[in-house]
């Protein structure tokens, strides 16, 4: 019988398990929603409510002891800062468990585990308006894209070809202004070169 034994030990050793719910900590402060499985999810939830309850005291003294779990003073500083005060009501249940299935590989229970005081961070609303024009946008100007882009291909290539034809009459006006053919400027070169 296993009266009075609390807590799971999930196979694992007292150390590693600490250093386990620690990061676990960490990270659900951070991100304020984290998956995990669901045994660990529901221990998590002991752990969370002991870190918070000192971020509601406030003092140095209680600071000191977060900081002595969590190891890492961006997340007390949002702890007492951000977290804590919304909670400030609150006598307890600071997070929220929801069941997310089995995984895939092992058929583990999953469970999403968030803080209380969490919000999606919401999009805004469009009009009725705004939504037609992005329909008729998606849905209209296709053929008008294509035409547009035969339309720049052709101002590409105009713009080539006179490119070409300007070089070619700065080359006859370089050859004109020595009085030479461009072929009998190549001939001397090749006699100089020859010597």
């Amino acid at each position: 019988m296993r009266h009075r034994v609390a807590g799971r030990k999930l196979s694992r050793h007292t150390q590693h398990r600490e250093l386990m719910f620690r990061n676990m900590v960490i990270s659900l402060l951070e991100h304020e929603r984290i998956r995990t499985t669901l045994a660990k999810g529901k221990e998590l939830r002991g752990w969370v409510d002991r870190i918070i309850t000192l971020g509601k005291k406030g003092t140095l003294h209680a600071k000191r002891q977060a900081f002595a779990l969590l190891r890492n003073h961006k997340i007390v500083k949002k702890l007492f800062d951000e977290i804590a005060p919304k909670l400030k009501g609150r006598e307890g249940g600071y997070t929220r468990i929801y069941k997310m299935g089995w995984r895939q590989g092992d058929s583990a229970p999953l469970s999403l585990v968030e803080l209380v005081t969490f919000a999606h961070p919401e999009e805004k609303k469009k009009s009725a308006v705004t939504k037609a024009k992005e329909a008729l946008g998606k849905v209209a100007p296709k053929k008008k894209e294509k035409e547009a882009k035969k339309e720049e291909e052709k101002e590409k290539k105009e713009k080539e070809k006179k490119e070409k034809k300007d070089k070619g009459a700065k080359k006859e006006k370089k050859v004109k202004g020595s009085g030479e053919t461009g072929k009998e400027k190549q001939k001397k070169t090749a006699k100089g070169k020859g010597k």
